[in-house]
């Protein structure tokens, strides 16, 4: 315990990058916690994000309040923890007896990768984002799409893209977990379009992660998918290619393992969920689009004064959409979040159904709530039908 209490003391400040808490003994009250350091108003913080279930909880504490809490999460909850500073790592390992083993070594200076403003920016809620892809380091397709110049600076016009790509990639990040090691992962990308988000997962889990993937995107566009086959033959990514297909018609896969469906319109969302389900595929990621289904079908005298306004029975409709898609999944025993994708300043579609289907996991009888919520609105979703069918 004091060598632990050695390590906190000395990596609890600003030069602190992420702090993993996992492999936890009782996931119900938390399965992971990342701790980063924030400055607010001036004074250094360290930001607690805690998993539990479909739930994420934010919370912020003086550094010496964070190394109590971690020493305490690692005694009572967790049995492993990783520490990544600037110049330095470390990784924390609990027995089942108890005992913590604390392996630490510093980096070598060719692996410190420091900007002369990088403590002060690294640090605030409004700080310049660490990004899993660098600006200013050139990335094969993101030089052939455009996003980046041949040196690797990312184009003016082209930055709200990169935030994006990035964003999706650390979603992805978080479900690494949850995708086999041993095998070839297979991942389907419906309605992949010009496939900025299908070739990054590729360069992501294969070139970064080394994982042995498989990837087909689908998309109706015959032009979009010559395009696309042609960029994935030029770059190398053996595994990676693309197919005009209907996502609602599409059988050309048994046994998938993560299903992508980023703006697929209106119920095309909904055959992508079902048919993820159906291959029992262990993450789901769907950002859907254009919910009008519910927006046609829904009526309600007490609401009326509401749904009277197009705008407002739009968005209600769209949030509506979405919530009994996430209830529908979790009735089929996936654990269910929907979560901000990107600002909204920068697209309205920016809420993410993400689903993971762990080991063990059984279906919640989410039925009567559903049917209350149908009833109430006069509403038919296409995903529950589906499901029955």
């Amino acid at each position: 315990m004091d060598e632990l209490k050695l390590l906190l003391d000395s990596m609890l400040n600003d030069q602190l990058t992420q702090i993993i808490l996992s492999n936890s003994r009782n996931s119900g009250h938390a399965s992971k916690i990342k701790i980063r350091p924030v400055l607010i108003k001036g004074k250094l913080y360290f930001q607690e994000t805690l998993y539990r279930g479909a739930q994420v909880f934010h919370e912020n504490f003086k550094a010496e309040e964070e190394k109590v809490r971690i020493m305490n999460y690692l005694q009572e909850l967790f049995r492993q923890g990783e520490l990544k500073a600037l110049t330095r790592e470390a990784v924390v390992l609990v027995s089942k007896k108890g005992k913590i083993t604390v392996k630490s070594r510093i980096k070598t200076a060719a692996k410190v990768e420091r900007t002369d403003d990088s403590k002060s920016s690294a640090l605030s809620h409004n700080r310049s984002k660490q990004y899993i892809l660098k600006d200013g380091q050139p990335v094969d397709f993101l030089v052939e799409l455009g996003v980046q110049t041949p040196e690797g600076k990312v184009t003016k016009a082209k930055y709200d893209k990169f935030r994006q790509i990035n964003r999706f990639l650390e979603f992805i990040e978080d479900v690494l977990d949850e995708l086999p090691l041993n095998r070839l992962v297979r991942i389907i990308d419906f309605g992949c379009g010009k496939s900025y988000l299908t070739f990054a997962m590729y360069y992501y889990l294969h070139q970064m992660k080394n994982r042995d993937i498989e990837i087909t995107g689908l998309d109706l566009k015959a032009d979009v998918i010559e395009r696309c086959n042609q960029l994935a033959h030029k770059l190398g990514y053996a595994k990676l290619c693309f197919e005009k297909g209907d996502i609602s018609t599409y059988e050309g896969a048994r046994n998938v393992d993560m299903v992508v469906s980023l703006h697929a319109c209106d119920t095309a969302t909904d055959y992508a969920l079902e048919k993820a389900v159906k291959w029992g595929a262990r993450v789901i990621m769907a950002v859907p689009c254009c919910q009008h289904e519910i927006n046609r079908q829904i009526s309600n005298d007490i609401l009326q004064p509401i749904l009277r306004y197009g705008v407002i029975k739009e968005r209600l409709s769209a949030l509506v959409t979405d919530a009994l898609r996430a209830n529908l999944l979790e009735g089929q025993g996936y654990e269910t979040q929907i979560i901000e994708f990107i600002d909204m300043e920068h697209t309205p579609k920016n809420l993410l159904i993400r689903a993971v289907k762990g080991k063990g996991m059984k279906p919640k009888n989410r039925k009567n709530d559903i049917l209350e919520v149908t009833s109430f609105l006069q509403v038919q979703p296409t995903l529950e039908r589906l499901f029955k069918e």
